[in-house]
């Protein structure tokens, strides 16, 4: 996950907030989402009338009452926690699995899941992108992001933090219909021209947290907008913070803050609490978003891949798309396995994370000799001459493997008290393990990575003197501590340096292609920074997130893909704020087709596992604004283009119903479609056995200059064969559009298990800057 929970609960309070509901006992109850076949209730548009809505209500209870027995003084109204209406036809509900039986076999009732939990998944990283204030530049092409509108759902936003600050910022759109929810701590004076909306939803949340409060987790909570856990405000003022000059992580990283989209307003949809964040929350969450008028949904969270029909955020999503909001969300921090990509909807933008040419170097000075290069945003003097204390090593290489990952409670006060303490990482957070040291009265840690994690280095904020190394030095400094009597060391702070290190390279962490449910279409779409970003947090916490830190810093450090995604958001809106008739393909084609495959050396993006990264880790590349705005060439969908796709995956009639909520005839639809390849901006092929050749399809519209060419440069994956026709594209308009083939031939039987190449349209000419990029991925999939 992209940040550190930390819990402080009052169980009496939560329980006395959160009451358990329904007539069965509390324990035989679960929430379940149940989606319902089209109604006469469902057929007015999103900007439903609450005449509608009631009716709608209505319909939905009416479900509860055929299938529920009721008790004399319960009444339907208790059970249910959501009655949706924009983007998902149906509600959400508690029921015994007594009751969602019987739920399933209801006239008009098309499924009944239950409630699934998902995980929630700055000071230089503009400049990095290249926004900088040149008049030519992304930032002034497109007003800054000047009225657009990004919802965040995730745990909601801190208001008072400045970057939030509405100063200089133009009026809320006339055509926002959201709201400010009050609640603990929370009222509608919090939000203003900047933070424009922000409501909660709690009720998937209780009513699947823990009944005995002796199970429950301890923590410190809000029932509001209001921001217990800092992810929220983290990643909404990454999209679109306001300008904060000084900011730092206690003196460590300072420069001037600003969100991707500096001008562009903020509305926070809390979704996510302490126990995660559940589908029946997020799906109110999106349900509330369109209809409030959101131009793009950033969502930092997910989990491992699943079949798109059972996908909340996927259905959900779809529904948005086709009302024109732009979805962005996070693939997930399960790499580098092959196919851990989640949020994989060919509708969305799914986001990989990248690292950033900023480091924090704290080297380890042995007594050796030897110096090994860490990194650490502990708040410590530079000292790179004589660096800290030098001080006795210890390592429980033959203690307990509690001892070994310093696990709190774990550690002997006579063992590590004033030594540096080392500590495996893994099982517990990083900060978690500086505390535990800390509290066992050792005066500084090195925190070992192991080898899965190889030369990852996320940093944290610790609260003692710390430094995170590399595998390849973890090895070396375990030999030193079991070949000498008595180990010593010293860490040496080194300050923040940019532009030294190759950036940017794709993080081991991030979640890797092909894609599980859906080979044909390559995910993620893209990376962006996401390592190391420093972005808002809330005051309630230190900078480590821990309960025990009672420092207090307006910003700290997050890494994961949760932190690239609110990237990508931003570029959306100054995408949407640059052409606001854009449709959500078209922004997110801008994005695909001008990011970068290349570092800021020239060299070809690296990967986390010390390999070149190829396109199931990074996608069509790493994002570029600046050519995004203005990227010539953009590959549309139309929404029904996906139900055709769909179709063409061999979905059935209802498992298409699930996700578009329109029935579908898939046989006609394929007759009508005869050769039918989606218009995606890269170009993915899964062979399967006795399968060796493809042609695909792909349109392209002008939105550069009329009168222009663009010529084809193709790079043939390993084992394949490549011709594109025509290989030259004239347009005499702006908005012209121009169809071409892509045939592609492999060898038999299949060299690997996948290769990959590109397709680039060159314009050519005095105006001939634009290249339109597309990646070529060919997978040989093992039926």
């Amino acid at each position: 996950m992209g940040f550190r929970l930390f819990f402080v609960f009052f169980h009496l309070l939560f329980f006395c907030l959160f009451p358990v509901l329904g007539s069965a006992g509390a324990e035989d109850l679960q929430s379940y989402i149940v989606q319902l076949h089209p109604h006469e209730a469902t057929a007015s548009s999103g900007d439903a009338g609450e005449a509608v809505l009631a009716s709608k209500m209505h319909w939905h209870l009416s479900f509860l009452e055929k299938s529920v027995a009721w008790e004399r003084e319960k009444r339907p109204s208790s059970r249910l926690l959501y009655s949706y209406h924009t983007v998902f036809d149906g509600f959400a509900a508690q029921l015994t699995e007594e009751e969602a039986a019987a739920l399933r076999e209801l006239p008009g009732v098309a499924s009944v899941r239950a409630d699934r939990r998902v995980e929630l998944h700055t000071t230089y990283s503009y400049r990095f992108l290249g926004l900088d204030f040149c008049p030519t530049g992304a930032w002034a092409r497109s007003g800054y992001g000047g009225g657009t509108i990004i919802g965040v759902l995730d745990t909601g936003v801190w208001p008072e933090n400045p970057s939030f600050d509405d100063r200089g910022m133009p009026p809320v759109p006339a055509r926002w219909q959201g709201v400010c929810q009050g609640g603990e701590h929370f009222n509608a004076t919090n939000c203003n021209r900047k933070l424009i909306g922000a409501r909660f939803y709690s009720k998937g949340h209780r009513a699947n947290y823990p009944t005995n409060p002796s199970d429950a987790v301890s923590l410190m909570e809000y029932v509001s907008p209001r921001d217990a856990h800092g992810h929220g405000t983290h990643t909404a003022s990454t999209a679109a913070g306001a300008a904060v000059a000084g900011a730092s992580v206690l003196g460590v990283g300072a420069g001037d803050a600003r969100g991707v989209a500096p001008a562009a307003h903020v509305a926070a949809y809390k979704v996510c609490w302490f126990n995660g964040c559940y589908s029946s929350d997020i799906l109110a969450g999106m349900d509330d978003a369109v209809r409030d008028g959101v131009d793009v949904l950033s969502l930092s969270l997910g989990g491992f891949p699943i079949p798109l029909f059972e996908d909340s955020i996927a259905i959900g999503s779809f529904r948005a798309t086709t009302r024109g909001v732009s979805v962005v969300c996070a693939a997930g921090n399960n790499g580098p396995s092959p196919s851990s990509v989640a949020n994989e909807a060919p509708w969305v933008i799914t986001v990989g994370a990248g690292t950033l040419d900023r480091r924090f170097p704290a080297y380890v000075r042995l007594g050796n000799g030897r110096i090994l290069y860490g990194e650490s945003m502990f708040p410590g003097k530079v000292d790179l001459k004589n660096g800290g204390k030098e001080l006795e090593l210890v390592y429980a290489a033959s203690g307990t493997r509690e001892e070994m990952y310093c696990i709190k409670g774990a550690l002997s006060a006579a063992t590590v008290a004033g030594k540096m303490v080392v500590c495996d990482r893994g099982i517990t957070g990083r900060a978690d393990k500086g505390e535990a040291v800390k509290q066992a009265g050792g005066a500084a840690m090195i925190l070992a990575n192991s080898e899965i994690n190889q030369e990852e280095d996320s940093v944290d904020v610790h609260v003692l003197p710390s430094t995170l190394i590399g595998y390849r030095e973890a090895v070396e400094l375990k030999n030193y501590v079991s070949s000498t009597r008595r180990p010593v060391a010293r860490i040496v702070f080194g300050g923040t340096r940019i532009g030294r290190a190759r950036a940017p390279a794709v993080a081991l962490f991030s979640a890797r292609g092909p894609s599980l449910t859906n080979p044909s279409v390559l995910k993620p779409d893209v990376v962006a920074p996401g390592v190391n970003i420093i972005a808002a947090w809330p005051g309630n916490l230190g900078p480590s997130g821990l309960e025990g830190d009672a420092r207090r810093s307006d910003f700290t450090v997050l890494s994961g893909t949760s932190m690239a995604c609110p990237h990508v958001s931003g570029i959306a809106a100054l995408i949407r704020s640059a052409h606001p008739s854009w449709s959500p393909a078209m922004v997110r084609s801008a994005i695909m087709t001008t990011a970068d495959v290349t570092d800021r050396q020239g060299k070809p993006i690296m990967d986390g596992n010390g390999g070149k990264a190829d396109a199931y880790a990074m996608g069509a590349g790493h994002v570029n604004p600046a050519r995004a705005v203005d990227p010539g060439l953009v590959y549309d969908i139309d929404p029904a283009d996906y139900v055709t796709h769909l179709c063409n995956l061999g979905y059935t009639h209802m498992e298409i119903f699930k996700i578009t909520h329109a029935g579908v005839n898939c046989t006609a639809v394929l007759e009508r479609n005869a050769g039918f390849s989606l218009n995606y901006p890269s170009i993915s092929v899964a062979f399967k056995t006795n399968t060796t050749s493809a042609v695909l399809q792909r349109t392209v519209t002008n939105v550069g200059t009329p009168n222009s060419t663009y010529t084809a440069q193709v790079a043939a994956p390993h084992g394949v064969r490549v011709r594109v026709s025509p290989a030259t594209l004239t347009f005499s308009e702006f908005g012209e559009k121009k169809s071409f083939r892509v045939a592609v031939a492999a060898q038999s039987p299949a060299p690997r298990d996948n290769a990959e190449g590109y397709l680039v349209w060159k314009q050519s000419g005095e105006q001939g800057k634009r290249r339109v990029r597309s990646p070529i991925a060919v997978t040989w999939v093992v039926e």
